[in-house]
């Protein structure tokens, strides 16, 4: 036990955490940068086009068979707010400001974020086990021996097909928590929160509570997608080692989403955004 009274395996524990974190998020740096020299690569040069047909396959398998289990979600997510909200301003006689505080939820932070968690479960966890089963399998060393680039066919299009599913699909995120409070006001709440619900709603929110969730879903899509494809590259250990990749890229890429959200509220914070 050392001056402070903290036992020394306790900083040797915290030590070893604090290398591994910085390890990873170096390795996704350098994930990020590589696949970043891709797509430039892409736009600019004749000869390294995008794989449209693997593009357009992960977009599908990302973002349209996500939409009703998103969709479901976010409509109780609707639901949740205008029950939770309607009580604490009933003695004020300010009901009908429900659809408000659903409105600027909604579109600043809680379409993106609860998107953005399902996703990391829905897509992330899929796109880890596979490219960790191609790893384990020897697929990625053969198409290094034939002079395929991994980064190229397996990574860019599903960080790119993330990145995009996730701004849209929190498009649709937006409106079906709007859709989940409007219908729990007029079946549930009474006349006082449904009569101009959407009239408000509109008066009340600006473009940039919804550019500013966009924006945010952009980044949650690039994080949970990098997350899910640094993990399913670096497995080791056959089945086990898929298995273990896939949960830490559930719960990396949660942590990384709550984070980034923070840091993103931040910065629109000190900008007035």
């Amino acid at each position: 036990m050392d001056r402070a009274g903290i036992p020394i395996y306790l900083v040797r524990w915290a030590g070893a955490q604090v290398l591994t974190a910085l390890g990873r998020i170096g390795g996704m740096a350098i994930l990020l940068s590589v696949t970043a020299r891709w797509v430039y690569k892409a736009i600019f040069t004749p000869k390294a086009r995008f794989d449209v047909e693997g593009l357009t396959v992960q977009m599908v398998r990302v973002g349209v068979k996500s939409v009703g289990v998103v969709a479901l979600v976010q409509i109780f997510i609707g639901v949740i707010l205008a029950l939770q909200m309607t009580p604490p301003l009933e003695p004020f006689g300010q009901e009908g400001m429900v659809s408000n505080i659903i409105g600027v939820a909604g579109f600043r932070m809680l379409g993106p974020i609860i998107t953005a968690v399902v996703l990391s479960g829905f897509a992330g966890a899929s796109i880890a086990a596979e490219l960790g089963t191609m790893v384990v399998s020897e697929e990625i060393e053969a198409m290094e021996a034939i002079a395929l680039n991994p980064i190229r066919y397996l990574v860019v299009p599903r960080i790119l097909a993330t990145f995009v599913m996730t701004i849209l699909l929190t498009i649709v995120a937006d409106w079906m928590i709007a859709v989940g409070g409007w219908v729990t006001s007029r079946l549930v709440l009474g006349p006082e929160s449904y009569v101009g619900y959407w009239v408000r709603m509109r008066e009340q929110l600006r473009y940039r509570d919804f550019v500013t969730g966009l924006i945010q879903a952009g980044v949650f899509g690039i994080l949970i997608s990098l997350i899910a494809c640094h993990e399913g590259l670096k497995v080791t250990g056959g089945a086990e080692g898929v298995g273990r990749a896939t949960t830490k890229t559930v719960v990396y890429s949660i942590v990384a989403i709550v984070i980034a959200a923070c840091i993103c509220t931040m910065i629109f914070y000190a900008f007035e955004l």
